[in-house]
């Protein structure tokens, strides 16, 4: 059921009650339900020591562990003599905003156009490639799940915290900042998009495919355009950066990436259908063979 229809039988059960003292009931319930997760925000006064030493160094172990890990994804792409320029670490354990839903984010840095001249056409094949990786292994590194991606070398990358692992010296170092965050905006904004997906669910459970595909894929690159505009304006702060990690979180990514993949394979698809004769035409084919069988 979407987001809205649950506020549609507020409404029927609320008389007592207008539209906007609804709403509000409505967040607050979306908030305690555990899907609006406010936890894990905070700042700590120093990265998180299991992986950085003293002097804000990866530690040894967990550098060459990375390394190879990008190295033989990187080989299974067969890409010939493409190399890799660069490979980093960031993400919240890159920085002082750690927590226990932060990912390892490893980046894979290559020159796209020495793969091909349209980098749009690389960039999908990377994503698709990072992915069906992604979900094929569960590596982790004291609890934190191993999430590759593949960067091209001219593209920006917005984190206050970039680590080269292969120079083993830092890009962007970080530095500790008080996080400022507007929850009732971030609430605002996580709400809207977790309706919008699950409108998306809705038409596919209708039987409307090709509307939920088509759905899906414009959500999916307006959520990729909020996140970066937040980034870009405010940092990782941002109302959009903090909604974009509270979906990922509460798993309503993975379930906008599920529907696309299901509406695609059931427009592509084709059904076994029953065969329909008409009376007339089953007496026409029955007298047919009876005149041949005289």
């Amino acid at each position: 059921m979407s987001h809205q229809n649950q506020i549609k039988n507020m409404l029927v059960c609320g008389k007592n009650m207008n539209f906007k003292e609804l709403v509000e009931n409505f967040k607050e319930s979306m908030a305690d339900s555990g899907l609006i997760d406010k936890t894990g925000f905070e700042v700590h006064d120093q990265l998180n020591q299991k992986f950085w030493l003293v002097k804000d160094l990866l530690t040894p172990k967990i550098s060459n562990r990375l390394i190879e890990i990008a190295n033989e994804f990187w080989e299974e792409l067969e890409l010939g003599g493409v190399k890799i320029k660069d490979i980093t670490f960031t993400g919240s354990l890159a920085n002082y905003n750690w927590s226990k839903h932060s990912d390892i984010d490893l980046h894979i840095i290559a020159d796209f156009k020495e793969v091909d001249q349209d980098t749009e056409l690389v960039a999908d094949y990377f994503n698709a490639k990072k992915s069906l990786w992604n979900q094929k292994h569960d590596i982790r590194i004291f609890g934190f799940e191993v999430e590759i991606y593949v960067q091209d070398d001219n593209e920006p990358h917005h984190s206050t915290g970039v680590y080269s692992i292969l120079k083993k010296k830092w890009i962007a170092k970080p530095e500790k900042e008080e996080a400022t965050i507007d929850w009732q905006n971030v609430q605002d904004k996580a709400i809207s998009l977790m309706d919008q997906i699950d409108r998306v669910g809705d038409l596919f459970v209708e039987g409307k495919h090709k509307e939920a595909y088509d759905y899906s894929q414009k959500l999916r690159e307006k959520i990729r355009k909020f996140r970066r505009t937040g980034l870009e304006t405010v940092g990782q702060y941002s109302s959009e950066n903090i909604a974009f990690k509270i979906l990922r979180r509460n798993g309503y990514l993975e379930k906008l990436a599920g529907l696309r993949v299901s509406a695609y394979d059931a427009i592509k698809s084709i059904k076994d259908e029953p065969i329909k004769i008409t009376v007339k035409e089953t007496y026409n084919i029955w007298n047919d063979f009876l005149e041949k069988k005289k």
